[in-house]
C-alpha cells in the first residue's frame, strides 16, 4: 500500500513538470509586454568624463541655452506626458529620482542652495479649492469648499528646460568638447503667459539615471537611445539664452524677435569659428 501512495506521489510531480515544460502553458511571470527581455538599456553605465587639468584647458566660454519642448525634435524628451509603464518622459525622470533623494534639486544655478522635499512636492502639485453643493433634510442649499491636488498636469506644463555648459578647449588632446553643468526646468504658466522657474539639477548627478531610461525612436523600436545618449550626441534643438559677458545681461535684454535669434546664432558661430580658424594655416 505504501509502495502504490509512493508511485502516486511520483506520478504528480513528472506530470506538474510537463505540464510546466509543455510549450503554451504560461506561469505566473511569463507575461510580458514583449518579445524579449530588455536588458541593455536598464543595466547600461555611462561614460565617466576624462579628467581634465586647469592646464589643458587654453580656451573656455560659458554659455546657456534653452531647448523648448514644442519643437519636433525635442518632443522626444517632452512626451509621454502621461504615466505609461514602457516609456517615461525627461521631466518624469527627473521628478522620479528627486523625490526618492537620488538627485538633488537647487533653488539656484550655482548648485549652492539644496530644496527640500516638502518644498519639491509643492512644486510638482497643484492644488485648487473646488466648492460643492449639498442639501440637508430641510433642502436649504450647503455649499462646502474642498483642496483637490493634481500631480500629473505639471507633466504637460514644463515645455522649456535651461542648459549651464562649459565649452573649452583640451590643448592635451586638441579638441573642442562641452560639458553640461546643470539643467533647470522651467513650467508654462498659462494664466501668466510666462514661464516659472521650478528647480536646477546638477547634470553629472543625473548622468548615470539618464543612461538606464530609453528614449522613443520613431524609426526603430529595437534601436532606442538612453537619454544620456541624446545629450552626449547633442540630438536637440536649442537657442543661446547667454553667453559669459561683462555686463551679465542676457540677450533678451538687449535684442528682441528676430534680432535675438540672429544674435543666439553669432554666439553659435563664434565657437565654431574660434575653432575652424585654431586649424587654419
Amino acid at each position: 500500500m505504501n509502495r502504490a501512495i509512493q508511485l502516486f506521489i511520483v506520478f504528480c510531480f513528472v506530470a506538474a513538470f510537463n505540464m510546466h515544460a509543455q510549450p503554451g502553458v504560461f506561469q505566473p511571470g511569463d507575461y510580458k509586454d514583449g518579445i524579449y527581455d530588455k536588458e541593455n538599456t536598464v543595466s547600461r553605465r555611462y561614460i565617466p568624463y576624462t579628467h581634465l587639468r586647469e592646464g589643458d584647458v587654453a580656451w573656455e566660454k560659458r554659455v546657456w541655452r534653452d531647448l523648448d519642448m514644442r519643437e519636433k525634435i525635442n518632443q522626444q524628451l517632452y512626451y509621454p506626458t502621461d504615466i505609461l509603464v514602457s516609456r517615461i518622459s525627461f521631466f518624469q525622470l527627473l521628478a522620479k529620482y528627486i523625490l526618492t533623494g537620488k538627485i538633488i534639486a537647487f533653488a539656484e544655478e550655482e548648485f549652492l542652495i539644496p530644496m527640500e522635499g516638502s518644498v519639491i512636492k509643492d512644486k510638482l502639485k497643484k492644488c485648487d479649492s473646488i466648492k460643492e453643493s449639498s442639501f440637508d433634510a430641510e433642502g436649504n442649499e450647503i455649499i462646502t469648499s474642498r483642496w483637490n491636488c493634481d500631480s500629473t498636469s505639471i507633466y504637460r506644463e514644463v515645455i522649456k528646460y535651461r542648459l549651464k555648459e562649459d565649452w573649452f578647449f583640451d590643448k592635451q588632446k586638441s579638441v573642442l568638447e562641452v560639458r553640461i553643468l546643470g539643467v533647470g526646468a522651467y513650467q508654462y504658466v498659462e494664466e501668466k503667459e510666462a514661464y516659472k522657474e521650478l528647480f536646477w539639477v546638477y547634470f553629472p548627478a543625473c548622468r548615470p539615471y539618464l543612461a538606464q531610461h530609453e528614449v522613443f525612436n520613431p524609426k526603430n523600436d529595437s534601436e532606442r537611445r538612453s537619454f544620456e545618449d541624446i545629450f552626449w550626441k547633442r540630438q536637440f534643438s536649442s537657442k543661446v539664452h547667454k553667453e559669459t559677458n561683462v555686463w551679465d545681461r542676457q540677450i533678451d535684454q538687449y535684442a528682441r524677435g528676430i534680432d535675438a535669434l540672429l544674435e543666439s546664432d553669432r554666439v553659435k558661430n563664434d565657437i565654431f569659428k574660434w575653432e575652424h580658424d585654431l586649424w587654419h594655416f
